[in-house]
């Protein structure tokens, strides 16, 4: 990509050391650009809620980092549990004391494979998914909040919501009540930020099939009642105006224009990246 619109720029992705991820698609797009990168996932399985077939391990981050390096900027990497306060906080000083900035931070960890019926939901399985998809995305505003501030010159904080941010779904409440709290916390966040040049945004994807989107795919066909997961994808795209579920890249797009001079003057916002399924 020519326009290296990003250069001088320091971004920390959380939730991109998985391959086929968002996170990692965003990362690519935002290096692309010019930016420097902190890559960054829990980097190995601490306990039920974070099984390792779910989550980037240190050795795919560091493969990941090591084809990232290859277009030309800085890049390190750093495991982080986004539920724990002092890992965030110090993954924030880490992007600061390695590139001398931060610039950019992006809320990508999430979890959105425990699924299940209402009334088999423990409090276990609900706690796991608030605390790394919201309250892990407030660490992650603070801490990005706190070095932005300090360094007195703006900065872009953006989380991965979801469509289920804007609708409800089946075999999901904790995701879609962890996802429309981002909705209210980018509010919060944009309108305390605001004086400092800070922007605090969501990006709204609908189904992409990343690694966890084909657990995902198994899962919800089941539930549906579909054929087959190939009968359940058609019946997806069909109710799609564009046609197709959505793509890392397109989320990753998104991103990139969030944390652009076009978008300067957009904060509080949730912006749909659906294909035009989800219509509010």
């Amino acid at each position: 990509m020519a326009d290296k619109r990003f250069l001088g720029k320091t971004a920390v992705v959380t939730g991109s050391g998985r391959r086929k991820g968002l996170g990692e698609a965003i990362v690519r797009r935002l290096a692309a650009e010019g930016a420097n990168i902190v890559l960054s996932d829990i980097g190995r399985a601490r306990d039920a809620a974070t099984a390792a077939e779910h989550v980037g391990e240190e050795n795919e981050m560091a493969a990941i980092a090591q084809e990232i390096a290859a277009l030309g900027v800085g890049v390190t990497t750093k495991a982080c549990d986004v539920r724990t306060p002092s890992e965030v906080d110090a993954l924030a000083q880490h992007a600061v004391d390695t590139f001398g900035s931060l610039d950019i931070w992006v809320n990508n960890a999430g979890i959105g494979y425990i699924m299940k019926p209402l009334l088999e939901v423990s409090e276990n399985d609900w706690d796991a998914v608030i605390d790394v998809n919201l309250k892990g995305c407030f660490f992650g505003i603070q801490a990005a909040a706190k070095r932005m501030i300090g360094a007195g010159k703006g900065g872009r904080i953006i989380n991965i919501a979801s469509q289920a941010a804007k609708s409800g779904f089946p075999h999901a409440q904790a995701y879609t009540s962890s996802k429309h709290g981002l909705v209210g916390l980018a509010r919060s966040a944009a309108v305390e930020l605001g004086a400092h040049q800070i922007t605090v945004n969501n990006v709204c994807p609908n189904h992409v099939t990343t690694g966890l989107g084909a657990w995902q795919n198994e899962y919800f066909s089941k539930v549906v009642g579909a054929a087959s997961v190939e009968d359940y994808l058609k019946a997806m795209a069909a109710r799609i105006p564009l046609g197709r579920p959505g793509l890392p890249e397109d989320t990753a797009a998104a991103v990139a224009f969030l944390c652009s001079a076009d978008a300067v003057y957009i904060t509080g916002e949730s912006m749909n990246v659906s294909g035009g399924e989800e219509p509010h």
